[in-house]
């Protein structure tokens, strides 16, 4: 008897200790130091976020995936891929953005937040900064230089500042919400092409990289050296693996839907890379060598085998605490921009990124599990044909020539304050910002102003609706509708960031925002086909159906929180959607 009851306390005994131990043991630290492979800290922490079936959150971008091209392109694409995704997934096949400026960065910052530009503040790619006096790009910091030498920042902006860091980001991401509820055990990363494409999901308390000059690279907000695992697989030089490649059709040139739009006249191109297929990537010049590769499939190639590597060298999803991955894929965009959404060298891209998601998602299966993986796919904005394409299918499709609507505005207002003075700034698609200044000398009222710059540009051809700053701020727009071109011009009004004015071109009508050359691929504006998007998600407890209800990418991020159990981000305005959520995921 007194064995046994000696027994039993010695168990008593070391119940107690072990109980204490974990109530006083400090948390583990899972470090993200310069190249520090190692995982410090305790190997078994108690989780803080209530989903206990999930690893690894992976959140993918398609960058400029029209909502349409999934489903209609599904009987071209392979195994495991978007069909991997269809079979198995909630697919919401009537997605929306909600904002007016369907672009790269908001669409990005949207995603990751579950905000509108009014919440988050990306309100485009770029805006005017009126105490800084000079234009601000949406993930610009010179306080944070990137880290390397010769590198170059994502074409997109005409800002000279090389600093990156998500400063600019006014909301928290879910990367960031994933991080706080795991009391800071949780690995975040953001990963793309474009550096908007990567710094914005990545927040604050991510890491972020992209490419440049062939490399990925970083800037001193997340580092003060390149972590060693980056450095390897840099110093593979996988980009310089093209220079003596061609792009060749990946599959036989019959089976293309679209085998004989090819080298149509209104096609545009970039340098070497011109408007037949095939093409070939070399050239003398290396900065063109790098740039051509962005433009192309192998764009997405460098970033998909990044992230592989990435999974694998940090261990992500193999840890106690629920890990989040970004990863958006840039190539749909470039080659929409250079040859058209419709032209072949789309369709060869789209069944790319379709074998590309095949590889990533047998790599994630092969090191975190698939079962143990929440997957959400969508797109940062849609996307428009070009325009001479819908000409010639009867539509009164054109380009806006952005410079002679902005003389037109500028006359206009000389002549109607009878002055020669130039009262407009700058135009910032979708913005036309006055010249304060030059409206204070001459004593002229802001919002009347206003509404004469409005009445100038609906006066432009092609130009549908323009709307004055102090119309917004004064609730003089319709609200009875969230689908309306109103709604979407209030939901992308930031006080601090927006213009004076908010154009809006008429449907198809392309408005020239950028000065590129060769680039006749457009997106940006109200209408569905920009923003239309698809949003999928798989993962443990998520059933395989098609919904159709009207949602948005806005509803991203808060679903994503309430399938984990934490809170959404700070500037979350969507809801989340009760079919990803399931009753019995805990």
């Amino acid at each position: 008897m007194y064995i046994q009851n000696r027994f039993r306390f010695l168990i008593a005994a070391a119940l107690v200790s072990t109980l204490v131990s974990a109530l006083v043991a400090p948390p583990a630290v899972f470090a993200e130091g310069d190249g520090n492979k190692k995982i410090a800290g305790t190997a078994k922490q108690a989780r803080t976020i209530p989903c206990s079936k999930v690893k690894l959150v992976l959140q993918i971008t398609i960058d400029q995936l029209r909502g349409d091209l999934p489903l209609r392109f599904r009987s071209r694409f392979g195994e495991g891929g978007f069909r991997y995704l269809l079979d198995n997934g909630a697919y919401f096949a009537n997605a929306h953005y909600k904002h007016a400026d369907t672009e790269t960065a908001p669409g990005h910052a949207t995603l990751v937040t579950g905000a509108t530009p009014a919440q988050h503040g990306i309100i485009s790619s770029e805006w005017w900064d009126p105490e800084k006096k000079k234009i601000v790009y949406a993930v610009e910091d010179e306080n944070y230089p990137l880290l390397g030498e010769n590198l170059e920042s994502t074409a997109g902006s005409s800002t000279t500042i090389e600093g990156r860091a998500p400063t600019n980001l006014q909301s928290t991401t879910i990367g960031d919400e994933i991080f706080i509820a795991s009391e800071k055990q949780a690995r975040v990363f953001g990963v793309s092409g474009k550096d908007r494409g990567a710094v914005l999901p990545a927040g604050r308390a991510g890491k972020a990289f992209w490419l440049s000059s062939g490399k990925m690279v970083t800037s001193s907000y997340y580092y003060k050296k390149p972590p060693q695992w980056v450095t390897t697989w840099n110093d593979r030089k996988l980009a310089d693996s093209y220079k003596d490649k061609n792009w060749e059709l990946l599959n036989n040139r019959e089976t293309y839907w679209r085998k004989d739009l090819d080298k149509r006249p209104y096609e545009g191109g970039f340098e070497h890379l011109k408007k037949e297929m095939p093409k070939s990537f070399a050239t003398e010049k290396s900065k063109h060598f790098y740039k051509g590769l962005m433009h192309s499939y192998v764009n997405d190639e460098l970033v998909l085998d990044f992230a592989k590597h990435l999974i694998s060298d940090r261990q992500l999803g193999k840890r106690e605490s629920v890990d989040y991955l970004s990863i958006s894929f840039s190539s749909i965009d470039y080659v929409g921009h250079t040859w058209g959404i419709e032209s072949l060298e789309s369709e060869d891209t789209l069944l790319r990124v379709d074998r590309n998601l095949a590889d990533l998602f047998k790599h994630v299966d092969s090191t975190v599990g698939l079962e143990n993986t929440m997957i959400v796919l969508s797109a940062d904005h849609g996307v428009a044909e070009i325009a001479e394409y819908m000409q010639g299918l009867g539509f009164p499709s054109k380009v806006i020539d952005s410079r002679a609507l902005v003389k037109h505005i500028r006359d206009s207002l000389k002549k109607r304050f009878s002055t020669d003075k130039d009262l407009v700034a700058h135009f910032l698609y979708p913005y036309i910002y006055l010249n304060e200044a030059v409206l204070s000398d001459l004593k002229l009222d802001m919002e009347e102003v206003e509404e004469e710059t409005a009445k100038a540009a609906m006066a432009f051809p092609g130009i549908t609706y323009a709307v004055g700053e102090a119309a917004i701020k004064e609730g003089e727009l319709p609200t009875d509708n969230a689908n309306t071109i109103y709604a979407r011009i209030i939901n992308n009004y930031h006080p601090k960031r927006s213009g004076h004015v908010h154009l809006v071109a008429d449907q198809y009508k392309m408005l020239v925002h950028w000065e590129w050359n060769g680039k006749p691929g457009m997106h940006g504006t109200v209408w569905s086909y920009d923003s239309f998007v698809p949003v999928v998600f798989t993962g443990p407890g998520i059933k395989a159906r098609r919904i159709v209800r009207r949602v948005g990418p806005h509803d991203i991020a808060p679903t994503i929180a309430a399938y984990l159990g934490i809170k959404p981000p700070s500037g979350a305005v969507g809801d989340p959607l009760v079919e990803v959520v399931p009753e019995t995921n805990w």
